[in-house]
């Protein structure tokens, strides 16, 4: 029997037990991806990432993250966020550097890694280029689909797959309210994602609040096994995209979206957008580790 050592990150988190948690397992390279993907079953968070050698050159770090369902996750969120808050806390990184590169898949991706003025780990990331795949009509059936009364729907502002990544379908609703009301039919809505050629739905409003957030939203992915997801870095970066393309937020200033508190895990995302470019940004905290006895 084989001891392996994992850790738990809250990520977008700024107190213990919000944001979205990530199992950590580093010193991957003896896991095949079988092993891999039943650890995450074990752990039954909505990812889990491990660290393994790159295989590409220029990348300080490859990570590899799953999906309980099984699914490789090939953007980079709080799966890529909380590896390198860990690998910061545990004095991995070399403290004269700041920018270093992950392998993701097969792309290659800065990362900036340094320290808030209170002393907490903050992380920042380029996504892949923007791209946005194309306007669904269906947003009459994808509100069957969760449960959304047709009125709260925003005129004009049609559902539209973007990508930094991983292609998502965003959707905007009328007030917060609406999105807290949203109750999905994983197999409806799986279907009309498939149709769409999108992985997951971020349902969003832009309703002023006056608290400074440019979006509230939540995140359904029935695609790869993810009911709800507290916060999701692979669809704030093409909201924050969108929002900047059709004048609703301002290029090279933080857009800041709130994800995940109709779950009790209140998190906050900050994407900066500068032309196609997309960097996000967040804090976390370590809160747990233990040992795999395999």
């Amino acid at each position: 029997m084989a001891d392996k050592r994992f850790w738990w990150i809250d990520v977008f988190a700024e107190s213990p037990l919000t944001g979205n948690p990530l199992s950590l397992v580093p010193d991957a390279d003896d896991l095949d991806e079988q092993r891999m993907r039943a650890i995450t079953r074990e752990f039954n968070q909505s990812e889990t990432t491990f660290l393994v050698t790159p295989t590409l050159p220029g990348a300080d770090h490859r990570l590899r993250s799953f999906t309980v369902a099984g699914a490789e996750v090939l953007g980079a969120g709080h799966n890529a966020m909380g590896a390198w808050i860990w690998l910061a806390e545990a004095g991995l990184l070399d403290p004269e550097r700041a920018e270093f590169a992950q392998q993701i898949g097969d792309d290659v991706l800065p990362v900036r890694v340094g320290r808030t003025d209170d002393g907490r780990v903050r992380v920042s990331m380029r996504h892949a280029r923007t791209r946005f795949l194309g306007r669904v009509d269906a947003v009459a059936e994808f509100a069957v689909a969760l449960a959304v009364d047709p009125a709260a729907l925003v005129e004009g502002r049609p559902a539209e797959v973007v990508s930094t990544g991983a292609g998502h379908l965003l959707l905007a609703l009328a007030s917060r309210s609406d999105v807290d009301r949203a109750e999905p039919d994983a197999a409806h809505l799986r279907t009309l994602l498939a149709q769409a050629g999108a992985e997951g739905c971020y349902v969003y409003s832009t309703e002023d609040a006056h608290d400074g957030l440019h979006a509230y939203s939540r995140f359904f992915n029935p695609t790869v096994g993810i009911v709800e997801d507290p916060a999701t870095g692979t669809a704030a970066g093409p909201l924050a995209a969108l929002l900047v393309r059709d004048g609703l937020a301002s290029p090279h200033t933080p857009i800041r979206i709130e994800q995940g508190r109709a779950i009790g895990r209140p998190s906050i995302l900050q994407v900066v957008v500068d032309g196609d470019h997309v960097e996000l940004s967040g804090s976390g905290i370590v809160v747990a580790e233990g040992v795999l006895h395999l």
